[in-house]
């Protein structure tokens, strides 16, 4: 097997190692009911909708009751 004639500088190999750890954007989509950013293929977070039905109670929010409460 081939060896390499003259070292390379711990930058050069770093420089070639920090390309694989470039950490990607998550990709959002609209969603088709309330028009907010979420995952692909995940129920929206803000209203439940999936697939054009609602599979999870949206959640309550909780401030609002609180302060009402008050």
């Amino acid at each position: 097997m081939p060896n390499p004639k003259k070292k390379h500088t711990r930058s050069r190999r770093d420089l070639r190692r920090s390309h694989n750890s470039v950490i990607e954007v998550a990709q959002l989509v609209e969603c088709p009911n309330c028009k907010s950013a979420r995952l692909p293929h995940n129920v929206c977070p803000k209203c439940g909708f999936y697939k054009d039905r609602v599979v999870v109670a949206p959640k309550a929010a909780k401030t609002e009751e609180n302060t009402e409460a008050k």
